[in-house]
This record gives structure tokens, sequence and C-alpha cells, in this order.
């Protein structure tokens, strides 16, 4: 963590939103018992994602949900299945995409409250459990297949499934791999690898695949960076999932604001949204709530 001569900028967050009690369930799942090993989990929300009428979804991952957050904060349940729902994305079209640790890449089609499945296998083996995903602007899907991994066992892989249906595997050596997000010239993938509490920077060549991936920054704690955006200055968000903070990195890897959580510990992931686009919303998945800061203090 690292900054070079100004030390990073204190912005302080609110409670967006909190996952209503009547939602919250307190019941043991294979899911918290792996996971959050005797932690009380009665959910568990990560993967937010605003739509075209700016409602914000996000999952609900032990107990296999998928809420929906209208501009006025209500909540909704758009669909209850089996299986493990991490990261979310909307496309441009509106195509909402998961990332499930247990099924591999899905599609929710709200309006029926219905799971499709997208990609559920490699080569007839099935994934690790995959986390989070990115959609680029051409509508390739770039997603982490993280699991257990660790540095105990760095095999963790990052993927890009093209729009015609081919699958590349970018990384296979990652060391936990969660969020990621492409820079806007698309031509850099950012990847939060948490259990080595670092982000990596992986350059593309002119053939799609990547070379001198590195260290953008790091991080410490007992969890490390999870979900991440990027805005259009080029700043990078890193949710860490231990510090109770969003910290975001210049273009040239300095940490130049802290972002602090006003409920747990636990940041998990974050979108843009708000009119012009100058809110941060943050899940604490803990507690079950919605954070948000305004970043228009950061400037353009």
């Amino acid at each position: 963590m690292m900054y070079l001569e100004t030390p990073p900028r204190l912005i302080e967050t609110k409670i967006f939103s909190a996952m209503p009690a009547e939602f919250r369930r307190k019941v043991r799942t294979d899911w918290a018992d792996a996971n959050r090993p005797g932690a009380p989990t009665d959910c568990f929300i990560e993967g937010p994602s605003f739509d075209a009428d700016g409602n914000l979804f996000v999952v609900d991952i032990p107990f296999g949900r998928i809420f929906k957050i209208s501009p006025d904060k209500k909540w909704s349940l758009v669909v209850e299945y089996e299986g493990w729902p991490n990261g979310l994305k909307i496309d441009a079209k509106g195509r909402i995409l998961v990332a499930d640790y247990m099924h591999g890449i899905m599609e929710l089609d709200a309006r029926a409250g219905k799971m499709l499945p997208v990609l559920t296998a490699r080569n007839s083996e099935s994934f690790k459990g995959c986390n989070d995903l990115h959609i680029a602007s051409n509508g390739d899907i770039y997603f982490t297949d993280q699991g257990q991994t660790g540095l105990h066992d760095p095999t963790g892989r990052v993927y890009r499934l093209r729009t015609n249906g081919q699958l590349d595997c970018l990384i296979n050596t990652g060391i936990s791999p969660n969020g990621l997000v492409l820079d806007a010239s698309e031509s850099v993938l950012f990847v939060a690898m948490t259990r080595d509490n670092a982000v990596w920077r992986a350059p593309f060549m002119r053939d799609g695949s990547i070379s001198k991936v590195g260290r953008f920054c790091s991080t410490f704690g007992p969890s490390g960076p999870d979900g991440m955006t990027m805005d259009k200055a080029g700043r990078l968000f890193v949710a860490h999932a231990s510090l109770g903070h969003v910290f975001v990195f210049a273009p040239n890897g300095e940490m130049i604001a802290r972002i602090k959580s006003c409920a747990g510990h636990s940041c998990t992931n974050v979108a843009i949204g708000g009119e012009k686009r100058d809110r941060l919303y943050i899940t604490e998945s803990v507690t079950g709530t919605v954070l948000v800061a305004d970043i228009s203090v950061l400037g353009r």
C-alpha cells in the first residue's frame, strides 16, 4: 500500500440500503461452512450491478438468491435457485450474466425468474469455482475461476469467453483470482488476486494473449482485494474483503484515496452509479449492507 508524496484522501460512506429482516435467514449452509466456518451467516451479498432503469442487482451467495433494489431502495427477490451466485454484470443490451461458484457462467432471465446455463465446463471438466466476471465492449466475457486456490495452490484461472464461443485460458497460475476489469482502451486486464493480497496487471499482445503480467499494487490483511471497477479517469477502485475499505489507485499504481466503510469490514465489490456517475456503491457482505460514497471529490 504505497503513496509517493500525498497521503491518500479519506472518503466517508453512508448506508444506501440494507437487506430487510424478512429476507435474512439464520440457518447453516455448506457455503458458509467452507468460507465462513463457525460464523453466523444470515446473508452474504455481492455482485452489485445497475440496469438501465437504475435498479441495483445484488446476489446472496449462500442462499442462491438474486435481489433487485429499486431506486427508492425497495428490495425484491428476483430468483432463488440451487447455486452460489457470486459476480453479476449487466451488459449494454440488458443481459444479466452471473459467475456461479457451483455451476459456472449463467444468465439470469429476470422476467421469468430463471437461471440459464451459458458455460458450465471446460473440455468436460467442471470449473474450480467461478467468482467474478467482466464484459468487454464487444461482448467477450472475462471471468475468474478461483475455487479454494491460494499461495498453497497457485492454480487459479482467468478465462476469456469470446462471442464466437472460443474459450481462452489467459492465466492458470492465479493466487485466488477474484474481481477483474479492463482499462478504458481494453488493452490491459486487471485481476484481484485475493490470497496474494495484490492486483495483477496483464497487458494484451496483438494476438490477444497476455504477457509481462506483474503486480500493479499490493495490500495486506487476513483477506485481500475482491471486486473492482475503474472510472473514466483510469482510477482503479479495489474493494478489500477484510480491511473495511475500498482503495483507489491512480493509473501509475499510487494509492490516492481510501473509502471507509461505515458498516462492517468485509467490502467485497463495487459499482459506479448515480445520474452523473459520481457515486460508488459498495457491498459490505457480512452485514448485508449496500454503502454509497461521493467520488466526485476525486475530480474528473
